[in-house]
């Protein structure tokens, strides 16, 4: 089982590049950004973490700079979004984002993704229908797929058009980064299983996370296509040594383990704490 740590970095918390250095002298194998752009004052869209939104949320940074940052001084950290809100982000630009991030670091990027909760947030960015989301996400990750693989890409759906073009670089991972698609079961195993490589379920809002996982497995196999390849990453993972074994055990990919958005001296203390409850069941 792979160990990674997601975080909201702010101008508060630990530096990216200090996290990331951090991260890799203590042989974890990737960080995770959040994403928010920006929080409307109406507050309308209710969080799903519960009633009071934290400040990490307001305060957050581009994922793409702060994981930019963390690409530069480090060699074998994975980088990962954690998630990007794909509905509210142009496909041709989020596509040379990620492939840039990709080509860069040495094909080190994990593409995590998801439709996200803030419709205020969203319509902001022109994305009015929030129950229609899915499927815009959907069609701009097809989309960017073409980007991706294509020296000439089109893409004709209903929400997402354009003609022949060519836009580099590539990525360095073929056929392209891995898709990690966030969100509760069932829905998000289905749009992973369509068009990702991997499901990320927020732990303590599915239930017994191993039994769903092996359900998801199923969802997997059932469609075709191959479970051992398709990596199923628990975010906000318990640190306790107990609930990791029991992960590990179950065949989950990925624990990532939850940093708060706090100082450097702090964030490398409970670094040390995470480190050593992986280290506990090696």
């Amino acid at each position: 089982m792979h160990f990674g740590v997601t975080t909201f970095p702010t101008d508060s918390s630990i530096a990216p590049v200090d996290l990331a250095v951090a991260l890799e002298e203590r042989e974890f194998e990737s960080l995770w950004v959040a994403e928010h752009s920006h929080i409307p004052i109406s507050r309308a869209s209710p969080w799903p973490g519960g009633d009071e939104l934290p400040k990490m949320y307001y305060d957050v940074v581009d994922p793409f700079v702060a994981l930019s940052m963390a690409a530069a001084v480090t060699t074998n950290l994975k980088l990962a979004t954690g998630i990007a809100l794909v509905p509210q982000r142009d496909p041709i630009q989020l596509a040379k984002q990620v492939a840039s991030l990709d080509m860069l670091s040495g094909g080190r990027f994990l593409f995590g993704v998801g439709g996200g909760w803030n419709a205020e947030e969203m319509a902001d960015h022109g994305t009015t229908d929030f129950k229609g989301r899915w499927k815009l996400m959907r069609e701009r990750i097809e989309a960017m797929k073409e980007l991706w693989t294509e020296t000439e890409a089109e893409y004709h759906g209903d929400l997402v058009d354009f003609d022949a073009c060519q836009v580099w670089p590539k990525p360095a991972q073929k056929p392209h980064p891995p898709i990690h698609v966030g969100g509760g079961f069932p829905h998000a195993v289905k749009r992973a299983i369509r068009y990702g490589n991997g499901w990320i379920p927020i732990g303590g809002r599915d239930g017994d996370l191993v039994a769903v996982a092996a359900e998801a497995r199923t969802m997997v196999a059932d469609a075709g296509r191959d479970p051992e390849t398709f990596e199923i990453s628990i975010y906000n993972a318990s640190p306790k040594a107990d609930d990791l074994a029991q992960l590990r055990d179950g065949g989950i990919d990925r624990a990532v383990f939850g940093l708060p958005s706090v100082p450097k001296e702090e964030a490398l203390a409970i670094l040390d704490t995470f480190a050593a409850a992986r280290d506990s069941i090696a």
